[in-house]
């Protein structure tokens, strides 16, 4: 396919993706099959040359408030699952407010309220709500929100307080595999919180892991998987074992590494948002993903001592997660973050 292609080729492809080509099975199947570099970076140049058409040089940034690192799932491969014996936080409505007060004109395009399935918030949803609440308040900013499967009483409640998207990732489409990551947890569940999110008006992220040891055929089932869900964002993140987790160490030899996978997400979704994430490997990681064809930069801490999703940097000094440091960088890739209303006619929803 992609391999033996010349430069006007690849231009000429990445036109057809413009005009409304869809990928097959067949088509997916050939570009997750790629292994060498230089076929690699055809399939980069693709992407970026269809990302570059949608949203040109400009990048949107999402900061990352991970408000409670509390959880009562026992996902295998999460850090934060109730099983690991880990220090733990859960900020405060206040510490919530005056970490916003902090980050007015800091240049953010959208707030990411997230934490895991904190029972302190499920026995009592409205506390989310207010947090939602005081974030719009003090910000204004479009909020996204990843708080699990939570009821849809709830969702609507957040909806009306301002939350405009929701994250709730399925990890995998393939079941088996579904149900060795998330333990004990409704595949349908998830799937029908983002769908009722999704009618209420809420734009919508789904992501996939990879490296937990799925192959091809399972990795097709996913990406077709996300496609049923007509999301606005999707997302693909390499599996970093975790002290303390079942699958601390798990090790996996595919070839399916996170950034074919963006590009190929690109030419699906060539409208969508895509995650650039700090978490695995930092600015320089958020560098190669962008180059793959990623437009939003995400996991951007406003405080060093929070977590992000998984933490590659997890004690070390220095983090370089800030949003100046980001935006350091993007400037010398000759990128710049996107005015605010380009954000909100991309959000659209």
């Amino acid at each position: 396919m992609i391999q033996k292609m010349a430069t006007e080729e690849l231009d000429r492809f990445g036109e057809k993706i413009i005009e409304g080509f869809k990928l097959s099975d067949d088509d997916l199947r050939a570009l997750l099959s790629l292994e060498f570099e230089e076929e690699l970076e055809k399939l980069y140049y693709v992407a970026r040359k269809v990302r570059n058409y949608y949203f040109g040089n400009r990048v949107f940034l999402n900061c990352f408030i991970y408000f409670s690192t509390y959880c009562k799932n026992q996902c295998s491969f999460c850090y934060y699952n109730c099983k690991n014996e880990i220090n733990r936080y859960r900020l405060t409505g206040e510490e919530v407010k005056e970490m916003c007060k902090a980050l007015k004109g800091a240049g953010f395009h959208m707030i990411d309220l997230t934490m895991g399935e904190d029972p302190y918030y499920y026995d009592d949803p409205d506390r989310f709500v207010e947090l939602v609440r005081t974030v719009k308040e003090e910000l204004g900013l479009p909020i996204m929100i990843s708080p699990g499967v939570m009821d849809d009483s709830t969702l609507l409640k957040a909806r009306e307080e301002g939350a405009n998207f929701f994250a709730l990732y399925q990890e995998t489409y393939d079941r088996e595999l579904y149900g060795k990551l998330r333990v004990g947890q409704s595949f349908e569940g998830r799937f029908n919180a983002r769908r009722f999110a999704k009618e209420q008006g809420y734009c919508i992220e789904d992501g996939i892991l990879t490296g937990v040891g799925n192959d091809i055929e399972s990795t097709l089932i996913s990406l077709k998987g996300m496609k049923a869900n007509n999301p606005d964002m999707v997302r693909v993140m390499t599996f970093l074992p975790q002290e303390g987790t079942p699958l601390e160490g798990f090790s996996d030899s595919s070839k399916l590494s996170e950034l074919k996978i963006i590009a190929i997400l690109r030419l699906m979704f060539p409208e969508c948002l895509i995650p650039a994430s700090l978490d695995l490997e930092g600015i320089d990681g958020m560098v190669h993903r962008l180059n793959a064809g990623a437009n939003i930069v995400t996991s951007i801490l406003p405080d060093s001592r929070l977590e992000g999703v998984a933490n590659y940097d997890r004690g070390m000094e220095e983090r370089d997660r800030d949003v100046t440091s980001v935006v350091k960088r993007l400037k010398v890739m000759g990128m710049e973050p996107a005015p605010q209303a380009e954000f909100e006619r991309v959000l659209g929803c």
